[in-house]
């Protein structure tokens, strides 16, 4: 039942010129793209890796990315789904070349189709929907969306976070979830099958049902509610338990694997439906810095032990990325304040094709539009209000809280008692600009590590960057490294989601040093301390997918025909049972 079995299977085998010709014939010349020349962006990652494609494609439609799946399933090709191409750990893009079947990336962005439904309760998400659309169009009904967008990626797509299990800085919300989604997937046999468990009538043939979709032509104020969850709606419960010895929230956490979430391009989705929330009455934003380590672990007890509300948003930032931020992230924080989010994305996509342009001329020196934007920056005026940077003076670690409606007060009388006596901390109520400004520091901290690399690329080593969740009863939450590490390392930045205890730790390494070896190295550290990773940028290719999470992969993939590879597993097919 909602299973829609395709007539395209293994058994033909296509040549790779005859796959060509059919996907040329469905998409049209202009959205197929062959040419490794002119299709290396979306072969490259974001901040690392790539590898080669026979093409990427750029369908239109729905209907047209089915039909697409069904000629690589005849030609035998290695399939990789690819929306916004956010990812910071290689996996919506090819890596290497050793893969054993062409390869074909499916680009989705241009079918960015989102509904409201059931009185703007829930949406509908097609594949290339970003989270900034999401968040503009909820704007509008009053609404607020499962997730914001993070501090790398303003282009992040919808769909994408859902596949990844991604986290992200709310609070009250979790990792993106829902067990509600269309999705194409290869089975046992070898055979393209789609399958529908969006709850939505939307017909009974593929065909029917993508058009359907596409268009709208469902009732979108009566769906039947589900009893299947949109949402992770037991994660405030979660981080409430502060004396648990697990986690939080992380990848391979097998509570919230399920089909399209988690799924890391395994499969093919179409579609997922997710829960909305309404808009909070009153906001109000606080600032935090103290001197010791075990005072914030108190403070965060405290606050998730007692309150009625928990808070919306807890940002921590180290005072060494404080700086980091403060200099070579200043150019997004203006542009952002100056130009608006809607600005950035189209700003990005400039910024990526003249970067690919001068990369093919050996003259320009390397990262020329990055340096030009840095020289600018740091000739205009300090950005930083007066009260953030003198905690900077003060104090070694930075909590940015927000607090909604009823929350509010409860957060004020809390930390008026909490650092009455305090010798080692304090905090101070943001005015509405002070908070902006926090957060927009906030947000640029991961890009500005990137900065900070490349404006010491004859110095610095590479970036080893790490996103890790430590169990949510741990009081000394800062690592301590031994000399061992720290010799290899220039600088060591931290930042992430307090409440949540997810860290992104971003460490820049002295020029010489092995990087495999230092992460090596750490990660054997970090299991010793019980951490989990990555805790919301999923595996990729980086990171060693653990056996529960292989073995979801695999469920999924009986082939291994999506994006095969990921968590260091093989790239080689596996045989089905028309292969035998």
């Amino acid at each position: 039942m909602n299973r829609y079995r395709s007539t395209a299977s293994y058994t033909s085998q296509l040549p790779s010129d005859q796959v060509l010709v059919k996907l040329t014939k469905i998409l049209g010349a202009a959205n197929i793209q062959a040419d490794p020349a002119k299709n290396e962006h979306y072969r490259m990652g974001w901040r690392s890796g790539g590898g080669s494609a026979l093409a990427v494609l750029f369908p239109q439609t729905l209907l047209e990315i089915w039909q697409c799946l069904e000629v690589c399933v005849e030609g035998n090709c290695i399939i990789i789904m690819q929306a916004a191409k956010t990812g910071l750990t290689e996996g919506s893009t090819p890596s290497g070349d050793d893969y054993d079947r062409p390869v074909v990336v499916i680009n989705t962005l241009a079918i960015n189709k989102l509904y409201l439904i059931n009185d703007n309760e829930q949406i509908i998400s097609l594949p290339g929907t970003t989270l900034h659309q999401l968040q503009n169009e909820l704007k509008a009904v009053n609404r607020a969306p499962h997730s914001v967008i993070g501090s790398s990626t303003l282009g992040a797509s919808i769909v994408g976070g859902v596949s990844n299990n991604s986290g992200g800085a709310l609070v009250k919300r979790g990792p993106a979830y829902t067990e509600l989604s269309l999705f194409a997937q290869i089975n046992e046999h070898g055979q393209l099958v789609l399958v529908n468990h969006l709850e939505v009538d939307l017909g009974d043939t593929p065909e029917e049902i993508l058009t359907n979709l596409q268009n709208g032509y469902f009732d979108k104020s009566q769906l039947s509610q589900s009893n299947k969850l949109a949402s992770d709606k037991e994660y405030v419960a979660r981080i409430q338990d502060v004396n648990a010895d697990t986690p939080s929230r992380f990848n391979a956490d097998k509570r919230r694997l399920y089909e399209a979430s988690g799924c890391a391009g395994k499969l093919a989705v179409f579609a997922v439906r997710l829960d909305t929330y309404p808009t909070a009455t009153k906001e109000q934003t606080f600032y935090v810095g103290s001197n010791s380590v075990y005072e914030l672990a108190l403070l965060r007890r405290q606050i998730l032990s007692s309150f009625k509300n928990v808070p919306e948003v807890g940002e921590y930032m180290h005072r060494d990325i404080f700086d980091v931020s403060a200099k070579y992230g200043k150019d997004t924080f203006l542009s952002i304040k100056h130009l608006g989010t809607n600005a950035l994305p189209k700003l990005f996509s400039i910024k990526g094709s003249i970067d690919a342009k001068l990369s093919k001329w050996s003259w320009v020196p390397n990262h020329l539009t990055d340096k030009v934007m840095q020289m600018i920056a740091q000739v205009l005026p300090q950005h930083l209000p007066k009260r953030m940077l003198e905690y900077r003076n003060q104090y070694e670690h930075h909590l940015i809280i927000k607090m909604s409606d009823e929350g509010i007060y409860e957060a004020q009388s809390f930390l008026e008692s909490f650092f009455a006596d305090s010798e080692t901390g304090s905090y101070f109520t943001c005015t509405q600009a002070e908070s902006d400004s926090a957060f927009l520091h906030r947000f640029a901290a991961a890009g500005a590590a990137i900065r900070y690399e490349v404006m010491h690329e004859e110095t610095a080593g590479e970036i080893l960057a790490l996103d890790i969740a430590i169990p949510r009863n741990t009081l000394d939450w800062l690592e301590n490294l031994p000399e061992s590490i720290t010799q290899h390392l220039e600088k060591k930045l931290y930042y992430g989601h307090f409440f949540c205890y997810v860290f992104h730790q971003d460490y820049i390494l002295k020029k010489g040093s092995d990087a495999k070896q230092v992460k090596k190295m750490m990660l054997e550290l970090l299991n010793k301390r019980g951490a989990k990773y990555p805790a919301e940028h999923n595996v990729g290719h980086l990171y060693e997918a653990e056996p529960d999470l292989q073995q979801f992969y695999e469920r999924l993939d009986p082939t291994n025909t999506f994006n095969p590879g990921i968590g260091q597993m093989p790239k080689t097919k596996r045989n089905c049972a028309c292969c035998l």
